[in-house]
């Protein structure tokens, strides 16, 4: 894939998931702002890059705010003279339950994945269009988004309104030529190490530097950060021009295309539905085979 020629922006690109964005999009050619909150980490992400023969430049910035987003658009713009790819990375988690999450907890997590992804988009937005050449938006979701998950009320919110803005800008933005698909990407990180079926395997695989074993891979979606990184090539090059508005999964051997979401069963009453009508129909109509809810526990093979 060649991306010679363009530029991207990868937010939250100093380790993990957005590290390997920026490495990928530098090795086919790009040049990538990247960005974190703390300086030694933004500079060591860069020297990975320029001493692969990369072209890329650090942004020490928290986002959420315009002006952080603003600032990430303008060393694009100063540094390499456009921008034409952004992938909203950046993101925090602070899990509870329900009945334990502040406010803090929940507006923190809302104000840098959420807010963060819009007010990046947004400046970039502007930006593609004044350049009047497309462009493409890259948003990070996660499977949270799309199912929930037990202790990230905060999280899944934001990655499942992540998807909707995904979808929305898709329209608004699709005369001007620019492209928005969200990516929900599955891979072995500091995260996933602190499931209790994933932790021994990928320590295992980290010390041995064996591959994760085919179960992992396919049964789960679940790779490297490496296995993600070639999706986020993929969008941010010509060859997706045609690819808008989706929601798409990677991860380990898998790739998958995200439903939208669509009424599954209908029913109609003449005049309306009273209470105790809706309570009369819903086991054996409407609510017969009800929808999933949650990640699903991985099961590792038994020995």
């Amino acid at each position: 894939m060649n991306l010679q020629g363009k530029v991207a922006v990868v937010t939250g690109s100093g380790r993990g998931l957005g590290l390997a964005y920026a490495q990928a999009l530098a090795a086919a050619g790009a040049a990538v702002v990247v960005n974190d909150v703390d300086r030694a980490v933004v500079d060591a992400a860069v020297a990975s890059i320029s001493s692969a023969g990369g072209t890329a430049t650090g942004v020490v910035a928290a986002v959420g705010d315009g002006g952080s987003a603003q600032q990430l658009v303008d060393a694009a713009v100063e540094e390499f003279g456009r921008l034409d790819v952004l992938v909203t990375n950046a993101g925090i988690l602070r899990d509870r339950v329900l009945w334990k999450m502040t406010d803090e907890d929940f507006d923190d997590v809302v104000r840098v994945h959420l807010r963060g992804t819009f007010t990046c988009a947004r400046a970039a937005a502007a930006r593609m269009r004044e350049q009047g050449t497309g462009g493409r938006l890259v948003l990070i979701s996660s499977p949270a988004g799309q199912r929930g998950n037990f202790g990230q009320t905060n999280y899944a919110a934001a990655k499942a309104g992540v998807v909707a803005m995904a979808r929305t800008w898709a329209m608004e933005l699709g005369r001007s030529g620019i492209t928005v698909n969200a990516v929900v990407p599955v891979a072995a990180t500091e995260m996933t190490k602190t499931i209790p079926a994933f932790a021994p395997v990928i320590e295992e695989s980290e010390r041995t530097g064996s591959p994760l074993p085919d179960w992992l891979r396919k049964d789960e979606g679940l790779g490297t950060v490496q296995d993600v990184a070639a999706l986020i090539t993929f969008l941010a090059s010509d060859a997706s021009a045609g690819v808008t508005g989706q929601a798409i999964g990677i991860g380990g051997d898998r790739l998958a295309l995200w439903a939208h979401p669509k009424e599954k069963s209908v029913a109609f009453a003449g005049g309306g539905w009273s209470a105790d009508a809706i309570a009369a129909h819903w086991a054996d109509g409407v609510g017969a085979e009800p929808e999933t809810y949650g990640i699903a526990a991985p099961k590792a093979p038994e020995a």
